[in-house]
């Protein structure tokens, strides 16, 4: 059968038409642990008890209102999240594509306003990933996303992820911003040791840019903190472009700033129809109910430790599958020795959901409300995966 749906994606033959916690179930009634969570985008699982109600009663009164009046639900989550960051403002929007623009829109605005027009470039790292708009990709350092779309969006200066004699070179008058993801997603699961976050700040600091980072995958509680930038300390951005977990699958994003780095978004300067409504307000306030509640984080840290425990013991066991266990907290990532589509394709066999990441990576990204029996499900899947494809090796 042809479909009528643009073919951008190399989709899977799998059709499913429920989910509950941790677990996707297809069609034919078929179960699968999901360690995929919508690309780390059901941070709370499937059909959430508290988002649901929370979503229901919303529908139920309003859906939508523009921007040009006062949401409530828009304040109280501005508020919250303002108190557990670094952040003054918080602007609204539906995607992480469009919380990047927001940040790249607003270094730009910040110093035209200031009168230093020269300032527009921004600072990005080999192997990033930023969305899918024409400035997004631009600033991505992966040329795969890129090809096809030339001329791309002059603005945007890379260097390699991690490397600070490379970045401190690249900063010229025209520099506004350095961009960096803490831990490069479909980079590879690549983390950005916290020595590296708190030399950016410093950096921007000493040239009088902006520290922008883009935790759109490695935000909202999936490191075991709320913001993967605050394991490294005295490393707060200027601004953060949030998505993905914020939502808990509903479409949210956010981009947060600091007053000064936001004084150029004034009236008129930056705008969005659907961003801020009171159905995604509403639920990224519940997300953040849950996420922020008592243990929580504490949780997803243990659990995580754990995880990454018996990990490492299973590729010191299938060294000629797996190469190198990556990542922190419960964004994780497989360097696998086999193909990595095939290590995908038979951790499906086993009845688990993984998702590919560039290096030939199998990215694990399980709801942070998974616990004890889905880690033993999750490893004794990954088991059998390794134990078959060792044996073809």
């Amino acid at each position: 059968m042809t479909s009528a749906v643009m073919p951008t994606y190399a989709r899977f033959d799998l059709e499913f038409d429920r989910g509950e916690g941790c677990y996707l179930y297809t069609v034919d009634g078929r179960r699968f642990l999901d360690f995929t969570s919508g690309i780390a985008v059901n941070a709370l699982g499937h059909a959430h008890p508290h988002l649901v109600k929370t979503l229901q009663e919303q529908a139920g009164k309003l859906w939508h209102v523009s921007n040009l009046y006062r949401i409530p639900d828009q304040e109280r989550l501005a508020e919250r999240l303002v108190a557990h960051s670094f952040a003054d403002y918080a602007f609204f929007c539906n995607s992480g594509a469009e919380a990047l623009e927001c940040g790249i829109k607003m270094a730009r605005k910040h110093f035209y306003d200031k009168g230093q027009t020269e300032k527009y470039r921004v600072i990005c790292a080999d192997g990033s990933f930023h969305g899918r708009t024409l400035a997004t990709i631009s600033a991505g350092g992966s040329a795969k996303v890129k090809k096809g779309f030339d001329p791309l969006v002059d603005a945007f200066d890379h260097v390699p992820f991690g490397n600070m004699n490379e970045l401190r070179n690249a900063i010229t008058p025209q520099t506004a911003a350095i961009l960096v993801e803490p831990i490069q997603g479909e980079g590879g699961i690549q983390v950005g040791q916290l020595d590296y976050l708190r030399a950016l700040r410093e950096t921007a600091d000493e040239f009088g840019i902006l520290l922008h980072y883009d935790e759109v995958q490695c935000g909202i509680g999936r490191t075991g903190k709320l913001f993967a930038y605050e394991w490294a300390g005295k490393a707060a951005p200027d601004i953060i472009s949030l998505a993905k977990g914020l939502g808990g699958g509903f479409p949210v994003g956010a981009c947060l700033a600091t007053a000064d780095a936001a004084s150029g978004m004034t009236a008129g300067a930056h705008g969005t129809t659907f961003g801020g409504n009171p159905l995604a307000m509403a639920t990224a306030n519940a997300v953040l109910d849950v996420v922020l509640g008592d243990g929580f984080l504490d949780h997803v840290d243990r659990t995580a430790r754990a995880l990454w425990d018996q990990l490492t013991d299973l590729q010191k066991r299938y060294p000629t599958v797996i190469e190198q266990v990556r990542g922190a907290g419960l964004m994780l990532g497989l360097k696998c020795v086999v193909d990595s589509g095939k290590f995908i394709s038979t951790m499906m066999d086993n009845q688990m959901l993984a998702v590919g990441a560039a290096d030939n990576v199998v990215r694990l990204l399980p709801p942070l409300i998974m616990g004890e029996a889905e880690a033993e499900q999750a490893m004794a899947a990954l088991e059998a995966t390794c134990k078959t494809l060792a044996a073809e090796a």
